[in-house]
């Protein structure tokens, strides 16, 4: 084998590993994506519950008055 064979053949291995670490990012940046979708999600249901929350104790604040008041 010449060494322009040994070159070449260099070269076709560093460019296969480059396209396998180039998919391997691809496919742990696509896994951290998932996570961060789930948390918009939790934040959303938290949200939800916060409003939830703050009405109910809004209410709970008013008939308190009322009671006062009569």
């Amino acid at each position: 084998m010449g060494m322009k064979d040994q070159f070449q053949d260099k070269s076709e291995q560093w460019q296969q590993q480059a396209k396998e670490k180039a998919q391997q990012a691809r496919e742990q940046a696509q896994q951290r994506g998932k996570p961060g979708q789930e948390r918009g999600k939790q934040g959303e249901r938290m949200r939800d519950r916060d409003e939830e929350t703050e009405r109910l104790r809004r209410e709970e604040e008013d008939r308190f008055s009322q009671d006062y008041d009569a």
